[in-house]
C-alpha cells in the first residue's frame, strides 16, 4: 500500500513543477504528516524531492529526475478509454485505477503537454442521466463490472416478471442507458444472449471459471439492435389522430420518433385544412392519452372511440377552468 502511494507520490511530482503538501495530501489521500514522512523516505531512497520552506513553498523534485515506473497495468489500461466518464467510473469501482494510469501517461509526456488532460476535462463532460431523476448506483455493480473485465461466469440471482430466478450467465458487457446499468450477457453453455437491468439482481456469484469470449460479439451493436426491438414490443396498441401542420413538427418530441416517423411517412396526403390522418403505435391508450395531451389543440383523436371519449371530457374540463 505505502509503495503504491509514494510511487503516485514520485509521479504527481513529475507531472507538476511543484506541490504543496496539502495538495499531495489531497490527492494522496493521506494527511499532510504522512506527506512529509513520504517525501523523506523518497529522498534516502534516491529520489531527489526537494521541500521548498515559506508560504509559497512545497516540494518538487530536482535535477530533472524521471521515474521510469510508468508502465501500464492492464487495469489502467483499461480504465484509461473510460476516462471521460468519470460518474461510470466510479460506480464500477474503476476510479482509482483510472487515476493512476492518467498519472503515468501525464508523466510520460513532454512537459508542454501534460496540461492536455486538464483542458479537455474543462472543455468536456458526459451527464448520462435524464434530468428530473436521482440516479442510484446498483450495489451488485462493481462485482459484475469485475467478471465482465475477468471474463468470469457468474452465478445470478435476478428478479423477473414471473418471480427471482437463479441463472448462470456469461457477463458480456455492461451498457450505461439514461442513468440506468445493464449487462449484456449469455446464458451459461451456449445459451441465447440477454440484457438484465443490474438493479434488479439479488446476488451475484462469480466462480473461477472463465468463460470463451465470442470475438465476433459487437456490444454496440447488439445494444442497438435489443433497445430497438424493446422500443417496438412496447407499443402493442395503436389510436388514429389528425394533425395540424404544428402538430405534425411536435409529433416526434411526445411519442416515440422512430413509430412517429414511420407513422408520418406512411400517412396519406393532408386534406384540405392541412391536417394528416394517420394510425400511431403506441404503448396503451392511457399512456397516448398522456403524450398526446402535450400536443393541446393540435391533435384530434379519431380512434379508439374509448380515447376519444377520454379527449372529449378532458376538453370540457378545460372549457369549465378557462371558459367566461
Amino acid at each position: 500500500m505505502r509503495a503504491a502511494r509514494l510511487i503516485k507520490m514520485v509521479l504527481l511530482l513529475q507531472s507538476r513543477p511543484s506541490m504543496t503538501a496539502a495538495e499531495l495530501a489531497r490527492e494522496l489521500e493521506v494527511s499532510e504528516r504522512t506527506v512529509t514522512r513520504d517525501a523523506q523516505a523518497l529522498s534516502e531512497a534516491g529520489v531527489p524531492v526537494y521541500a521548498d520552506r515559506g508560504r509559497a513553498g512545497g516540494y518538487r523534485l530536482i535535477g530533472g529526475y524521471r521515474t521510469r515506473l510508468t508502465g501500464l497495468a492492464r487495469s489502467e489500461a483499461e480504465a484509461l478509454f473510460l476516462s471521460g466518464v468519470p460518474g461510470a467510473l466510479r460506480e464500477m469501482g474503476l476510479e482509482d485505477a483510472a487515476s493512476a494510469a492518467r498519472l503515468k501517461v501525464s508523466a510520460a509526456l513532454l512537459p508542454s503537454l501534460r496540461d492536455a488532460s486538464r483542458t479537455s476535462a474543462q472543455r468536456f463532460h458526459l451527464d448520462a442521466p435524464n434530468w428530473f431523476s436521482e440516479p442510484k448506483s446498483p450495489e451488485l455493480l462493481p462485482a459484475v463490472a469485475d467478471a465482465v473485465w475477468d471474463d468470469r461466469r457468474v452465478t445470478a440471482r435476478y428478479r423477473g416478471r414471473e418471480g427471482e430466478v437463479e441463472r448462470e450467465l456469461e457477463p458480456y458487457g455492461l451498457v450505461l442507458k439514461a442513468g440506468v446499468w445493464y449487462l449484456c450477457a449469455r446464458v451459461a453453455d451456449g445459451g441465447s444472449f440477454r440484457v438484465y437491468r443490474i438493479d434488479r439482481f439479488t446476488a451475484v456469484t462469480a466462480g473461477e471459471a472463465r468463460f470463451e469470449r465470442d470475438e465476433e460479439f459487437d456490444l454496440p451493436g447488439f445494444w442497438a439492435e435489443r433497445a430497438e426491438q424493446f422500443a417496438r414490443s412496447i407499443l402493442r396498441a395503436e389510436v388514429v389522430v389528425r394533425l395540424s401542420g404544428d402538430g405534425v413538427r411536435r409529433l416526434p418530441y411526445v411519442v416515440d420518433p422512430a413509430s412517429a416517423r414511420e407513422a408520418l411517412a406512411a400517412a396519406d396526403a393532408a386534406d384540405e385544412d392541412g391536417w394528416l390522418t394517420l394510425t400511431l403505435p403506441v404503448e396503451s391508450e392511457q399512456v397516448a392519452r398522456t403524450q398526446l395531451a402535450g400536443l393541446g389543440p393540435e391533435v384530434e383523436v379519431l380512434a379508439p372511440e374509448s380515447l376519444r371519449a377520454r379527449f372529449a371530457e378532458d376538453a370540457r374540463r378545460l372549457g369549465r377552468l378557462y371558459g367566461t
